[in-house]
């Protein structure tokens, strides 16, 4: 494990790096905006086929398995997208390693051709990094949506039910269990920010709520949550 950047001797550098993790998590994060791009914005556009992955059935309550809004598209698209945004944050802040570059720190840093996930170059080990945890994440949104209609929440045409701990909490629980899992041993798991990485669970719903709320009035989402 490289040297800590981030410094933890101010009473700000908690906050700071909640916002760091952010940043080297975003990616990961922004997969189901990948899932609305591949699930249903360019399938609903062009035409593109639409895969649910319960194939329509109901689970022995009555209720569907998952609901439509859970494609295969949506959910291998949400990975792509994660594992091209982390390329693009590699791309950025290559290198960034001191406490002063916080929040933008690179998502590589300390990663070698050693590590298990780095095939063919820089590039395509952060892409692995980001599809993984991408699709980590819309693994756990896919667990939430199944635990979502076992209480009878269900989806109404465009409208999602609403129940924001089951719409947040899975996908980043995966998340930051795949890279515990998978990438122990890498920045984005380094010692100094588990205080953060738990802050930033906690917040995670807060923010969510708050995104949700500013796309609906921006008119991107039908409803606030």
């Amino acid at each position: 494990m490289l040297e800590s950047p981030f410094d933890t001797s101010q009473s700000t550098d908690l906050l700071l790096n909640i916002i760091t993790v952010l940043m080297l998590y975003g990616p990961a994060y922004l997969a189901n905006t990948g899932a609305m791009l591949f699930g249903k914005w360019l399938p609903d556009k062009f035409g593109f086929p639409n895969h649910k992955i319960d194939s329509g059935r109901n689970y022995s309550d009555g209720n569907r398995l998952l609901g439509d809004g859970k494609s295969w598209e949506g959910m291998f698209g949400g990975a792509l997208f994660s594992g091209l945004l982390m390329v693009f944050a590699n791309i950025l802040w290559d290198g960034r390693y001191t406490p002063d570059s916080r929040p933008f720190i690179d998502p590589l840093l300390g990663a070698s051709s050693n590590d298990w996930y780095w095939i063919y170059g820089e590039n395509s080990a952060a892409f692995i990094l980001g599809f993984s945890l991408g699709l980590a994440c819309m693994i756990g949104d896919t667990a939430g949506s199944f635990v979502k209609r076992r209480q009878g929440h269900k989806r109404e045409g465009d409208e999602s039910s609403k129940a924001p701990l089951l719409d947040t909490m899975p996908f980043a629980l995966f998340i930051f269990l795949a890279a515990l899992l998978l990438f122990n041993d890498e920045i984005i798991m380094h010692n100094d920010l588990h205080s953060a990485i738990i802050a930033l669970l906690i917040l995670t719903p807060i923010i969510h709520r708050t995104f949700n709320i500013l796309g609906y009035k921006l008119g991107l989402k039908s409803v606030p949550y």
